[in-house]
């Protein structure tokens, strides 16, 4: 039920606020994790969401801050449910989440692979890519290490610059 307190905006702008706890320079939605806001005939809001991966550490802080965010809009019912089907791409990443990353000095990332239905090739080598520089712009660049504080991201180094930097992996 929506409050007498309750703003004219509605619940889909308010989500759209909400920054992820770990990239903070992006909102959930840049990001590609807000998957859904519907506010229902009963009052209630309900936001879905999909993890970058299915065991993310940062999506309780996620529910958290979405509620409180429509909480704070003036909507007491809400719920956020989780969907993993379809998967969390990188390719989910708006242009403007991208060009918020590369301003934060993290090096988005390109279009993920992507496979048919069936048996999944083996490779026993990491990927060959190009990451330019978010610092530069070189693509003179070398992996450091494959993971980072999270995940999603590996640690690379700049060859040219010699400025280190992360990178959002192709998911």
């Amino acid at each position: 039920m929506v409050t007498a307190t309750a703003t004219t905006t509605d619940a889909r702008t308010v989500a759209e606020t909400v920054t992820d706890p770990e990239l903070p320079m992006l909102t959930l939605a840049d990001l590609g994790v807000l998957r859904d806001v519907s506010e229902e005939d009963d009052g209630r809001v309900i936001v879905t969401i999909t993890p970058t991966y299915t065991g993310c550490p940062a999506m309780d802080t996620m529910r958290d801050d979405l509620v409180h965010a429509l909480r704070d809009a003036g909507y007491d019912e809400v719920e956020v449910r989780t969907v993993l089907h379809p998967p969390w791409s990188s390719d989910w990443i708006t242009d403007d989440g991208k060009r918020k990353l590369a301003d934060a000095g993290i090096a988005p990332p390109s279009t993920a692979p992507h496979t048919t239905s069936g048996p999944i090739p083996l490779t026993l080598s990491a990927p060959v890519h190009v990451v330019r520089c978010p610092h530069c712009g070189a693509a003179d660049t070398e992996e450091t290490s494959r993971f980072s504080a999270t995940a999603c991201k590996s640690l690379r180094r700049c060859r040219i610059c010699a400025e280190p930097f992360e990178h959002v992996k192709e998911i």
